[in-house]
C-alpha cells in the first residue's frame, strides 16, 4: 500500500489575498493585551448524527486573524522581549502517502483528498506553523496568570490552560480575564477595513442574484405542497456556487407563516395572493455573509392592503436609512423607524395610547413599548463575519455607543399581524412584512450595499414581471 505511488500533489500556492490584513489584525489585538499570552482556537468539527459531521466553518475570530480555513487549528501570540507578540498557528500536516493516516484515517487524503498542510499553510497565510501534535506542549508552558483563552470553541484547549480569574472576577458583575478577550475582539471587528467591504459586497451581490432567481422559481414553487422548500432550495444553490453557503437559515415564509419570525421550517405551500417574506443571505467564500429581505406578492402584485401595510414598513426603513451616519447613535436608526411605525399603527385606531407614550424608552412608562405587539424586534445589528456581528461587545461600544465609518449594519423593520389577533382588523390578520438591507457608514453618511434589490411597490412589481417565465 505504501509503494508504487507518484509523488503527493504540490499544494504550494500564492499568498492569501487576506494575509496583510489578518497581520494588522493580530498586531491590533496584541495592542490590547502586551505581554500577555492568548489562546485564540477555531474549534473542531461537530457531530451532526453517528459518524457523520456538519461541514466545517472556521471560528469567526480566529478566521479573521488568520484567514486559516483548517479544523482543529489553533493560533498563538507570544509576548516577545521587544513589547509585541510572536505569531505561531498550529495546524494538522498533511496526511499524504507518506504518513500510515493516508490510508487509516478517515480524514487522510487517501479519504478526503489533498489539503495544505503546515509549509502550505505557513506560505499562503504568511505565519509560522507548526504542527498541531507540538501544541499540547505549547500550551503546558503558558503560565494561566499571564494568558488569555478564547474559551468555548476547543475542549481540549480549555482544558490545557487553567483559568485564572484575577481580581476584577470577584465581583460578580465583571467579565473574567478570558472575557475581556472575546470582548476585545468583537470590539475590534465593528469596523470593515476594505479587504472585508469588498468580501461583504461579493456576498451582497450573490444574494442579489439568488433573491432574482427565487422570483424566477415562484410560479414552480406554487405548484408544490411544500413550495417555501423549492424557494430556499433555489437560494442554497446560489450560496454554495457563488459562495461558501448560506450565511444562516434561510426564512422563506409565505402567506401567514411570515408573521412568525424566525420562520426555519420552510415547509409550507407557496399560494399566489398572498405575501413570501424572503431573509436569506449568501455566505461569501471568505466566509462575509450578507442578511437582506424582501415581502414579494406571490403573484406579482400587492393588494390594496398588502401595498398599505408594506408601504408603511417602507417609509420605516428609508427613515432608518436616513438615520444611519458617522456619529449618530447607534438606536437612532430604530428609533426613526418605531416612530414612522408607531404613527402608522395609531392613525389606523390599532395603538392604545399616544405615539409618545409608545415610544418611550422607560420600560416602566404607562403604555411604553405597546407597539412591539406588531413590530417584535429592534430594527439593527452588526453584520460581518456572523450574521450578527461582533455579539461579544460591549454595550458601550456596540448599542449606547455611536456609529462610525467602516461599520455594517441591517435596518430592517417589519409589520407582523398575527393569524390569531383580534386586536387587529380581519383583513391584517396573518399579514406580516419585513425589509432589510445591508448598510454601510461611510465617512459623510452611509451607503446601502444591497441596494440593487428593489424596494418600491412598483420597482418590484416591475422586476417581477421582468423575471417571471414566459
Amino acid at each position: 500500500m505504501a509503494t508504487g505511488w507518484a509523488p503527493p500533489a504540490d499544494l504550494s500556492g500564492t499568498r492569501d489575498d487576506a494575509a496583510p490584513y489578518a497581520a494588522k489584525r493580530r498586531a491590533l489585538l496584541g495592542t490590547r493585551f502586551p505581554a500577555e499570552a492568548l489562546v485564540i482556537p477555531t474549534g473542531g468539527l461537530r457531530v451532526r448524527a453517528n459518524d457523520t459531521d456538519y461541514p466545517f466553518r472556521p471560528g469567526s475570530d480566529f478566521f479573521w486573524l488568520t484567514g486559516c480555513r483548517d479544523p482543529d487549528a489553533v493560533l498563538l501570540l507570544l509576548p516577545n522581549p521587544a513589547g509585541e507578540h510572536d505569531t505561531v498557528l498550529y495546524v494538522a500536516d498533511r496526511s499524504d502517502r507518506s504518513t500510515p493516516a493516508f490510508y487509516t484515517d478517515r480524514l487522510g487524503e487517501l479519504w478526503v483528498g489533498p489539503r495544505p498542510g503546515v509549509r502550505e499553510t505557513s506560505e499562503a497565510l504568511e505565519i509560522e506553523c507548526r504542527p498541531l501534535t507540538e501544541l499540547p506542549a505549547a500550551l503546558g508552558r503558558l503560565a494561566p496568570g499571564n494568558t488569555r483563552v478564547l474559551r468555548g470553541l476547543d475542549a481540549q484547549v480549555d482544558e490545557a490552560v487553567l483559568t485564572y480569574p484575577g481580581r476584577r472576577a470577584a465581583r460578580a458583575d465583571a467579565p473574567s480575564r478570558d472575557g475581556e478577550l472575546a470582548e476585545a475582539l468583537s470590539e475590534l471587528r465593528l469596523l470593515k477595513d476594505d479587504y472585508e467591504i469588498a468580501r461583504m459586497e461579493e456576498a451582497v451581490a450573490a444574494t442579489v442574484r439568488g433573491f432574482t432567481e427565487c422570483v424566477v422559481e415562484m410560479p414552480a414553487a406554487a405548484r408544490l405542497p411544500n413550495g417555501e422548500r423549492w424557494l430556499e432550495g433555489t437560494f442554497w444553490r446560489r450560496a454554495r456556487v457563488d459562495g461558501n453557503d448560506v450565511g444562516y437559515g434561510s426564512i422563506v415564509a409565505c402567506g401567514h407563516h411570515a408573521t412568525t419570525l424566525h420562520w426555519w421550517r420552510d415547509d409550507g405551500p407557496v399560494r399566489p395572493g398572498e405575501l413570501a417574506l424572503l431573509d436569506m443571505g449568501v455566505e461569501s467564500r471568505s466566509l462575509y455573509t450578507a442578511d437582506v429581505t424582501r415581502t414579494l406578492p406571490i403573484s406579482g402584485a400587492f393588494s390594496d392592503v398588502q401595498r398599505r401595510v408594506y408601504e408603511v414598513v417602507l417609509a420605516a426603513q428609508q427613515a432608518g436609512i436616513d438615520a444611519v451616519r458617522p456619529g449618530a447613535a447607534y438606536l437612532d436608526p430604530h428609533r426613526a423607524a418605531m416612530r414612522v411605525i408607531a404613527t402608522a399603527l395609531h392613525d389606523w385606531g390599532l395603538l392604545p395610547a399616544s405615539v409618545e407614550q409608545s415610544l418611550s424608552e422607560d420600560t416602566k412608562a404607562p403604555g411604553a413599548g405597546v407597539h412591539r405587539r406588531y413590530t417584535l424586534h429592534s430594527t439593527s445589528h452588526m453584520l460581518g463575519l456572523d450574521v450578527h456581528d461582533c455579539a461579544q461587545a460591549r454595550d458601550a461600544t456596540y448599542r449606547n455607543a455611536d456609529l462610525a465609518a467602516g461599520m455594517v449594519l441591517t435596518v430592517e423593520p417589519g409589520l407582523y399581524f398575527q393569524p390569531d389577533d383580534l386586536t387587529v382588523p380581519p383583513e391584517l390578520r396573518g399579514i406580516g412584512v419585513r425589509i432589510e438591507d445591508d448598510i454601510l457608514v461611510t465617512s459623510d453618511g452611509s451607503r446601502n450595499l444591497s441596494a440593487a434589490l428593489p424596494r418600491a411597490v412598483g420597482d418590484i412589481e416591475t422586476w417581477m414581471r421582468q423575471h417571471r417565465p414566459v
